[in-house]
């Protein structure tokens, strides 16, 4: 090769310091080796968006593999098809997608580049997909190229001959100045809608570096994530890609592919991106070295190395399949220490911040976006305190009495010392901890058996810390390890997502039809699951009145989910705490349908009794067998997860609910009856104004339209336009009104053209106020 077209395939950005940590990250990988495992030949197959690959490696995109070989990504593709490895063709391939893909035997990916003339990113993507490509990989991390010294010294321009082979016109011969002029710098998350719109192939995410860029990833519609630093081209300084691994691959928590691109040399760099997370890997500038050295016989001599390796380092490890690769597997080897009288430099960040903590390196929930939405619409809801808010979803307090709490704790006492609890027990009843499951669980029985036909033992029940704490229990302990999934229904309550988000479970999003949820959905999503080799474990839903969608399954609905659950074997975890407080009769709950305890009931009192007391309850009446032959419920093992989390439920406050329930007979449904008049009234009156203010003509001249619940506290509606937290701001800083964007409750990217509306907490005069202040700006927001 010439120099300058060595440096140009081999150097990276600035010093060179990415490029070379790439490839110290894997120098500092220990392997734990489990021996006598009776692991024989590994499995090395791998499944990758539903394709099953042979090995879990691909080769990664790469511009003008001609300038190696003449035979270019054609020769690459004829080495890397019989050996099962995919290939990633690169926007600047020096040869035609339709030659590549002619020669090709494995999945070809397209590597897109996103221009500012969009048409030439259209008709490029058109042309994969006719030609039979099957993924997209949008590049996000090169909205210019970054500062590359040795092409810089070498004036580098592309050699006589060599030119992209899928694009038309000119000015190609320098790339940095071609990629200055043509590639759109101001791309944002929005561009994945807009391939989706131009294209039906899936659309992966090169680039992400962050945990939080991955989660927005998934919210903007990716199917897939690319950890990578384009090779050490682009950022100097930007980490190596192995080290930032584990972050991503536990903020996507399995809920796509997540692949590895830069810096792996040998087999055992393979096998340390799959212990890290990673779903497979990317090669790039090795396949390269062999196309110049032997065309593609020289690709598949370095492709064969590294599967060779691969293969001998999972048999050394007792790694039987890609699956079994998991985080135990490896360690980094400590950094070597500095001689004897070098000084250690401390970097300045550190010594400016003391002990400071740096975000990336706490649990990367801390900064996913689930957790920071409720953060900001609060702050929008304080900055804006003229504002209508139809964000909150908090009971309206007007029907609370301060004095009736010391009625309903002397209610409670009573009530125990009728049944003969002597002033000792009194008084431990309401100062000492108390029994981890709860004291009140009677009672809770009493009233489920009143209100919702619902008939299980007390022991059955464990009385939490609202309702949020009985999904922590229900979700960690029926999630057992990487292999288990919890599918929810899209869209979905923030807490849900939440718990999966600190307990790094893999999440599935089954996403709602307009008209509710499907149990065909579903099944086909457990199906799916199932062929890429995990269990679909639970599904999470909201049958009544549901938040944030407000919809209400349909009673054939119901049974048909129970029969799918007992066929699939799957638990369902039903949350339903709007049902008490909504007007008219309530179908019946999933757990009083339940005849083959497949319904993990989870329960809030928030809403049937008063926020405060944050008494929630999980009905587990699961049986559970235990190695011995033993069996015991499934309450049992809350139990025992709860006593190392709040260790009980206050007293004081299950004290107050016990009274209230003991005032009412057991039946919040009486005690609820002017509450859930008030919350009817309320949607009502929303349904009529927002009916008033969009009259049928411009409703659909707009695209504007919304569910009409029958209960609960929320309403989904259409808008015109992406209701974003940009949008948020305007409406309530010009015009006055506060809402939810939709997209908030989507675990995997969705609702961005709606929003939430909220009607428990406001007068029917705000309610019309409020309501007349949106249509102002949703009309004045379709404008823009």
């Amino acid at each position: 090769m010439a120099p300058e077209v060595w440096d140009y395939l081999e150097g990276g950005a600035g010093g060179e310091r990415t490029l070379a940590a790439n490839l110290e990250a894997f120098d500092r990988v220990r392997f734990r080796p489990q021996v006598l495992t009776g692991v024989g030949k590994p499995d090395t197959q791998t499944q990758i968006l539903g394709r099953d690959w042979g090995v879990p490696i691909a080769v990664a995109p790469m511009a003008y593999h001609t300038m190696a070989d003449p035979g270019g990504e054609v020769a690459t593709a004829l080495a890397a098809g019989p050996m099962g490895v995919p290939l990633v063709v690169s926007t600047f391939a020096g040869r035609t997608l339709e030659d590549i893909a002619w020669a090709a035997a494995a999945p070809l990916w397209l590597q897109v580049y996103c221009f500012r003339d969009r048409d030439t990113t259209r008709r490029l993507i058109e042309r994969a997909e006719r030609a039979g490509f099957e993924a997209l990989i949008l590049t996000a991390d090169a909205p210019w190229l970054g500062r590359r010294l040795r092409d810089l010294r070498n004036e580098f321009r592309l050699p006589e001959g060599i030119a992209p082979a899928n694009l038309t016109g000119g000015g190609f011969s320098s790339p940095s100045s071609h990629a200055l002029a043509e590639f759109d710098a101001a791309l944002d998350w929005s561009v994945i809608e807009w391939i989706r719109s131009v294209s039906s192939l899936p659309v992966l995410v090169k680039g992400v570096l962050t945990g939080a860029d991955a989660r927005r990833a998934l919210a903007a519609g990716a199917d897939g994530i690319v950890v990578s630093n384009h090779g050490g081209r682009q950022l100097d300084g930007a980490p190596a890609t192995l080290e930032v691994l584990p972050e991503v691959a536990a903020a996507v928590a399995g809920a796509c592919p997540v692949l590895l691109d830069g810096g792996v040399r040998r087999g055992a760099d393979v096998l340390a991106s799959l212990a890290s997370g990673a779903d497979a890997v990317l090669v790039g500038r090795p396949v390269l070295h062999g196309l110049a050295v032997g065309q593609s016989y020289g690709v598949t001599h370095v492709l064969g190395t590294l599967i060779e390796e691969l293969t001998e380092a999972m048999m050394l490890t007792g790694t039987g399949s890609v699956d079994d690769a998991g985080p135990e597997l490896v360690r980094s080897a400590p950094q070597v220490p500095h001689p004897a009288g070098t000084p250690v430099v401390v970097p300045e960040r550190a010594r400016d911040e003391g002990s400071g903590l740096r975000r990336e390196d706490l649990h990367s929930s801390v900064s996913d976006p689930v957790l920071d939405t409720m953060n900001f619409l609060n702050e929008i809801t304080m900055r804006y305190p003229q504002a209508v808010s139809f964000a909150p979803g908090r009971p309206y307090d007007g029907f609370f009495e301060t004095e009736q709490i010391f009625g309903y704790l002397r209610r409670y006492l009573d009530h125990l010392e009728e049944g003969g609890a002597s002033p000792g027990q009194v008084r431990s009843a309401l100062f000492q901890y108390g029994p981890t499951s709860g004291q009140i669980r009677e009672l809770i029985a009493d009233s489920l058996r009143k209100d919702e036909d619902i008939d299980v033992p007390a022991e059955s029940i464990v009385v939490t810390v609202g309702c949020q704490e009985a999904m922590f229990l229900a979700v960690r302990a029926l999630i057992s390890g990487p292999q288990d999934v919890l599918l929810v229904s899209s869209p979905c309550y923030v807490g849900i997502l939440g718990a999966a988000r600190l307990l790094n479970v893999a999440l599935v999003a089954v996403d709602e039809a307009e008209d509710g949820f499907r149990c065909a959905d579903l099944e086909a999503a457990i199906v799916a699951e199932r062929a890429r080799g995990r269990r679909a474990r639970a599904f999470y839903v909201i049958p009544d009145h549901s938040n944030p969608s407000g919809t209400t399954m349909a009673l054939e609905t119901r049974r048909e989910l129970l029969e799918l659950a007992a066929r699939q074997d799957i638990l369902i975890l039903e949350d339903s705490p709007y049902r008490m407080v909504s007007p008219g009769r309530q179908l019946p709950t999933l757990k009083s349908l339940d005849r083959d305890r497949r319904v993990v009931h989870l329960g809030s009192l928030s809403k049937t009794l008063f926020p405060g007391a944050r008494v929630g309850y999980a009905v587990a009446d699961q049986p559970v067998v235990d190695g011995s032959g033993g069996t015991g419920l499934l309450a049992d093992e809350l139990t025992k997860i709860k006593s190392m989390i709040t260790v009980n439920t206050s007293a004081v406050s299950q004290a107050v609910v016990a009274g209230m329930l003991l005032a009412a007979d057991g039946r919040t449904s009486e005690l609820n009856a002017k509450a859930a008049a008030y919350y009817g009234d309320a949607m009502r009156a929303t349904l009529e104004q927002l009916g008033k203010n969009f009259p049928p003509s411009e409703r659909e001249a707009l695209g504007v339209r919304w569910n009409e619940p029958t209960g609960g506290f929320f309403l989904s509606l259409r808008v015109p336009f992406r209701a974003d937290n940009a949008a948020l701001v305007r409406s309530a800083e010009e015009f006055g009104v506060i809402w939810t964007p939709m997209s908030y409750f989507y675990p995997q990217g969705g609702g961005e053209h709606s929003i939430r509306l909220s009607v428990s907490y406001l007068t029917h005069a705000e309610i019309t106020d409020g309501i007349g202040r949106l249509a102002e700006f949703i009309r004045a927001q379709a404008q823009v």
